[in-house]
């Protein structure tokens, strides 16, 4: 078993090796837990490597996610988002709220749940992704980027509107979403509200193309209420 990498399997079969001999299961009940514990094994290295991948700001899950009427977050909503069917039908997430109100925090507990659900996911901050661009532009790893983020089920980029937009980046953010367009999905967070996100991004054609296809099939949630940092604090 170690030899063919079943891993899971083998721990499995040393944990009934180690029971008492009236305690161990009958041949075709063993061959069942088996490929069971098999089975859950894989799947949970699955989800550490794409945690790993994703680099997440953030490790927090939707459980642990505060819902309030002050935070214009209902149980249903975070419910219904952690399902991750916006993935399946292809459809961004727009997180907007200020400084502090658990934009990141929401985000990231999605990303974390697609993952652990089978979803390769990619987190960048919005000034880390543009230094990336930047850097993949000169070393000529930016198609190969391109094809990357492509391949992605879940693109997160957080922080968006913190710091202008210039041209080569407006081309790119458009390249990306003509890529992911009814294909795959996108969480977006912003202090902006989303009806500012035109004027940020600034080229009027670009900006034209690049919110109707970002706002095509979306969810938006409005966060509110105090900084969480400032709660913390008290």
């Amino acid at each position: 078993m170690l030899e063919l990498k079943l891993y899971g399997m083998a721990k499995s079969y040393e944990t009934q090796l180690n029971q008492p001999a009236h305690q161990q299961p009958d041949g075709h009940t063993l061959v069942a837990m088996l490929a069971e514990a098999e089975a859950h094994s894989r799947v949970h290295q699955r989800t550490n490597l794409y945690l790993r991948l994703a680099k997440m700001r953030y490790l927090i899950h939707p459980e642990q996610i505060n819902c309030s009427a002050d935070r214009n977050l209902t149980r249903e909503q975070l419910r219904f988002l952690s399902e991750i069917a916006f993935i399946e039908n292809a459809e961004n997430v727009l997180i907007t709220g200020a400084t502090g109100c658990g934009k990141s925090y929401l985000a990231c507990a999605l990303g974390n749940r697609a993952c652990t659900l089978g979803y390769k996911t990619l987190y960048y901050s919005m000034n880390r992704f543009i230094e990336i661009l930047a850097t993949a532009r000169i070393d000529g790893s930016y198609l190969k980027l391109l094809n990357l983020i492509a391949k992605t089920p879940l693109l997160i980029l957080d922080d968006f509107g913190l710091q202008p937009i210039d041209h080569n980046t407006r081309l790119t953010l458009l390249q990306i979403l003509e890529d992911r367009y009814k294909k795959s999905s996108m969480i977006i967070t912003s202090q902006l509200p989303v009806k500012d996100w035109y004027e940020h991004i600034g080229d009027p054609t670009l900006a034209d193309a690049i919110m109707d296809r970002m706002t095509a099939a979306m969810h938006k949630v409005e966060l509110k209420g105090e900084s969480l940092r400032k709660q913390k604090n008290v």
